[in-house]
């Protein structure tokens, strides 16, 4: 019996996930029983906070034998970051907006339209 296959940076999303649901620096066997996936392997876990510790996601601290992980950022500092280098990936960053702005639903559009306005 193996691993499930998961899309990918999905694992990384739970990880992510699971370090801001507690708010507190997490071993790696923490990580691995809050994921809650029997098949998962902790190793696999192990292998994922070190890759995002790499990219400077997470920071790492000694506790006892282990390291213990905590975000870098919040959850909205995460995605709005991803969300600028996105635009800055592409070449007609109006074009981007464009479109961006195009598929938010109604709420949403509203939301950014009163955080626009506020700036002015």
């Amino acid at each position: 019996m193996g691993e499930r296959r998961r899309e990918h940076g999905a694992l990384e999303a739970e990880v992510m996930a699971a370090l801001w649901a507690q708010a507190r620096p997490m071993t790696a066997s923490e990580v691995h029983e809050a994921l809650g996936d029997p098949e998962l392997l902790a190793k696999t876990v192990l292998t994922v906070l070190g890759r995002l510790h790499a990219k400077g996601l997470l920071d790492r601290e000694r506790s006892g034998r282990a390291h213990a992980y905590a975000p870098r950022r919040g959850p909205a500092d995460e995605v709005a970051s991803q969300m600028n280098q996105a635009l800055a990936r592409g070449t007609d960053r109006a074009a981007i907006l464009q479109h961006f702005v195009a598929g938010l639903d109604p709420e949403d559009e509203r939301a950014l339209r009163d955080l626009l306005d506020t700036r002015e």
